[in-house]
C-alpha cells in the first residue's frame, strides 16, 4: 500500500461520526421537504407562511442535529471509538515491545464484544508467540545439530534460501585443502579403538578451531583426513591466502598437540597437507532420498594427489594456487611428478611462510642430524594407490634416526614413492615392526641407488630403541 493511500485513510472516529452526521442530515432533509409539501397541499398556505414555516423547521432540525451529534458523539466515543483506539494503539506497541501484548486497559462498561476482542487477541498472541518460540527453538536445534556436520554458513544457506533443498549446484572457483595423518591407519590396528577415537577427536578439535578461524568449511572428515573448502558458499577474495595461512597454523598446532598427547601415552602425529585452486561445482549432490552439500571437480582430485606427495610437517600447493600467491609466500623450488591418469606432470611447491596480512611461518620439524650409522638389511615393497606390491626389493640402511633413513636400495625408485619396510635384523628381545616411508631424494652410486627416506609411520617402541642406540653411540 502506497503512502498516498495511507494518507487518505481515515480513523474510526472520523468515519463513524461523519457517517452518523450525514445520515441524520439526510433524514432531517427528507422530513423538511415532506412537512413543507404537506403544509402547502393541505393548508393552502401562502409563500410567506411557507417561508417562515420552513425557517422554524430548519431551526428545529439544526437543534436536533446538534443534540444528536453531541449526545451520539459522547456515546459512541465512550462505547466504541475509545475502546477501538486503545486496541489499535496496543497492537502498534507490540511491534516494538512484545512484552506489552497483554497490556490493554479498556474503559469501564465497554461493550462485551470489545472485551471479547481483547480476550481473543491475547489468546491469539499467546498462541502465535508459543508457535514462534517453538519454531525458533526448532531452527536453533537444526542449526546447532547440523552445524556439527556442516558449516554454519552452509546450514544458513540451506535453511534461508528457497533453492536450499534442491539438487544441483553452481560453478565456483575455490581453494581446496586436503590434510592426512601419516601412519594413523597402521597405528589404529595396534591400539584400542576407544583410545584412537579419543586421539582423533583431540586432533580434529584443534584443527577445526583453526579452520573456523580462517573461514574454511570442513566438507568431509574421512577418518583421519580432512577435506576443507575456502570460497564456498561465498568467496572472500583471498581464499588461497587464507587456505595457506590455515595450513601453516594447522601444522604448527599439531606440534603443540604432540606435546600434550605424548604426556597421555600416545605417539606423536605427523600430517601432510595439499592445497589446490580451481573451478568446481558447489551445491546439493545426491537424490531426493539422500543428498549432501559438497563439491565436485578436478580441482578436488588434484588437491588429493598433491597431498599424497607430502610428508609429515609439509604443506604442498599446486601450480594454480602458486600463481595467485607467488609474491606473498616463501616456498621451495617447484617439484614435479608424473602420476597415473594424468596427461602432464603434477607440479607443486613446498610452502614455508605467508605474508599478505597473515604473517605466519611454518615451524619446521627439527630432525636430529646425529643419525645412527648402522647397516641393517631390509626388504621393502612399493605402495601405490594404497596397494602393496607383491615383489619385495632388497636394501640396506646407511644411517637412521626416528625421522629419516638413508639407505641403499637394489632397484631404482622414483622420488615420492611410498614404501613399506621390514628389517631382516631381529634381536631376541626386540624385533622391528613394519615401517612406512616416502623417498624424498635419491642419487645414483655405481650399481645401487642411495636414497633418503622420510619415515611416515614407525612404532614408538622402535623409535625409543633407535634413540637409545644413538645415545649409546654418542658416549
Amino acid at each position: 500500500m502506497g503512502n498516498k493511500q495511507k494518507a487518505e485513510q481515515k480513523g474510526v472516529r472520523e468515519i463513524l461520526l461523519m457517517g452518523v452526521f450525514w445520515r441524520i442530515l439526510f433524514i432531517e432533509g427528507v422530513l423538511l421537504v415532506y412537512s413543507l409539501g404537506y403544509r402547502w397541499f393541505t393548508a393552502d398556505a401562502t409563500a410567506q407562511e411557507l417561508f417562515w414555516y420552513s425557517v422554524r423547521i430548519i431551526v428545529l432540525v439544526i437543534i436536533i442535529i446538534i443534540f444528536m451529534m453531541v449526545t451520539l458523539k459522547k456515546f459512541l466515543t465512550q462505547k466504541i471509538i475509545t475502546p477501538l483506539e486503545i486496541i489499535a494503539s496496543a497492537n502498534k506497541k507490540i511491534q516494538n515491545d512484545i512484552s506489552s501484548a497483554d497490556q490493554v486497559a479498556l474503559p469501564e462498561n465497554s461493550p462485551h464484544e470489545m472485551e471479547t476482542i481483547v480476550s481473543s487477541r491475547s489468546k491469539m498472541l499467546k498462541t502465535i508467540l508459543d508457535v514462534s518460540e517453538e519454531r525458533l527453538q526448532l531452527v536453533n536445534f537444526i542449526r546447532d545439530t547440523f552445524g556439527r556436520y556442516l558449516s554454519s554458513k552452509v546450514v544458513d544457506e540451506i535453511l534461508e534460501s528457497p533453492q536450499g533443498q534442491k539438487i544441483g549446484g553452481t560453478r565456483k572457483t575455490i581453494t581446496v585443502l586436503m590434510s592426512d595423518l601419516r601412519g594413523f591407519t597402521t597405528l589404529s590396528e595396534a591400539r584400542d579403538p576407544g583410545e584412537m577415537v579419543d586421539l582423533l577427536n583431540q586432533y580434529l578439535e584443534k584443527m577445526s578451531i583453526i579452520i573456523q578461524k580462517y573461514d574454511g568449511i570442513i566438507d568431509e572428515i574421512i577418518g583421519d583426513a580432512l577435506l576443507v573448502v575456502f570460497g564456498a558458499p561465498e568467496s572472500h577474495g583471498d581464499d588461497p591466502e587464507r587456505a595457506i595461512a590455515c595450513a601453516i597454523e594447522m601444522q604448527n598446532k599439531l606440534g603443540d598437540l604432540n606435546i600434550e598427547i605424548e604426556k597421555q601415552g600416545y605417539p606423536s602425529l605427523e600430517m601432510g597437507i595439499g592445497i589446490n585452486t580451481g573451478s568446481v561445482i558447489v551445491g546439493n549432490i545426491g537424490s531426493d532420498l539422500r543428498m549432501k552439500y559438497g563439491i565436485v571437480g578436478a580441482a578436488v582430485n588434484t588437491a588429493a594427489r598433491i597431498e599424497s606427495n607430502s610428508i609429515g610437517g609439509q604443506i604442498l600447493i599446486g601450480e594454480a594456487t602458486h600463481k595467485l600467491v607467488e609474491d606473498k609466500i616463501t616456498a621451495d623450488l617447484p617439484q614435479n611428478v608424473m602420476m597415473k591418469g594424468m596427461k602432464q606432470p603434477l607440479v607443486f611447491f613446498s610452502v614455508k611462510s605467508i605474508k599478505a596480512g597473515f604473517n605466519v611461518a611454518l615451524v619446521s620439524i627439527i630432525i636430529k642430524k646425529n643419525c645412527l650409522e648402522i647397516k641393517l638389511p631390509f626388504q621393502c615393497w612399493k605402495i601405490k594407490d594404497k596397494k602393496i606390491d607383491a615383489i619385495p626389493i632388497m636394501g640396506e640402511t646407511i644411517s637412521i634416526n626416528g625421522h629419516e633413513i638413508e639407505a641403499k636400495i637394489s632397484s631404482s625408485l622414483e622420488q615420492f614413492t611410498d614404501l613399506k619396510i621390514r628389517f631382516d635384523f631381529c634381536l631376541d628381545a626386540h624385533c622391528f615392526d613394519d615401517i612406512y616411508a616416502k623417498i624424498i631424494s635419491s642419487k645414483g652410486e655405481k650399481e645401487k641407488d642411495q636414497n633418503l627416506l622420510r619415515i611416515t609411520s614407525m612404532e614408538q617402541k622402535d623409535k625409543d630403541l633407535l634413540r637409545k642406540w644413538m645415545e649409546q653411540g654418542a658416549n
